[in-house]
């Protein structure tokens, strides 16, 4: 099965660039209620992603948080590489296998560019909709 029929464009999909700071991020993520974001550098490659924790983090190390200095703290110090995209190509077997402990995978392009996410939220409906036909031993076993 083609992945892309599960694709959520870059247009479509919020995003913080990798030159932002902290606090940009943080407003960002707080505006659009996410608990993960994607991350993207200038010239639209993926970066990883950064998690409401990751904030939560940079807060606490800061002692007092300062909104000003969190201005001229840079998003890059927080990136996770943990969200491992996976190429236009992919199989849904990897899909499923990120998406059991993400809560969307990115995807890239040949060149590394981001060009939007699968969420889990579509591949559950996705499944939701296939009948599954067991093997005949299981459904005895069920029985």
């Amino acid at each position: 099965m083609n992945i892309m029929y599960f694709l959520t464009p870059k247009a479509q999909v919020d995003h913080i660039q990798l030159d932002s700071s902290i606090r940009q991020g943080l407003e960002k993520l707080r505006y659009h209620g996410y608990s993960v974001i994607p991350v993207i550098d200038k010239e639209g490659h993926y970066a990883g992603t950064v998690s409401d924790g990751d904030f939560l983090w940079a807060l606490y190390n800061e002692g007092e948080p300062d909104l000003k200095l969190l201005e001229k703290k840079e998003l890059k110090t927080l990136i996770r590489k943990d969200y491992l995209p996976v190429g236009a190509g992919a199989t849904i077997d990897e899909i499923l296998s990120r998406a059991y402990n993400q809560n969307f995978v990115p995807v890239v392009d040949d060149r590394d560019m981001f060009i939007g996410i699968i969420t889990r939220k579509e591949i559950i409906k996705y499944l939701a909709t296939v009948k599954i036909t067991l093997p005949d031993t299981v459904t005895a076993a069920l029985a």
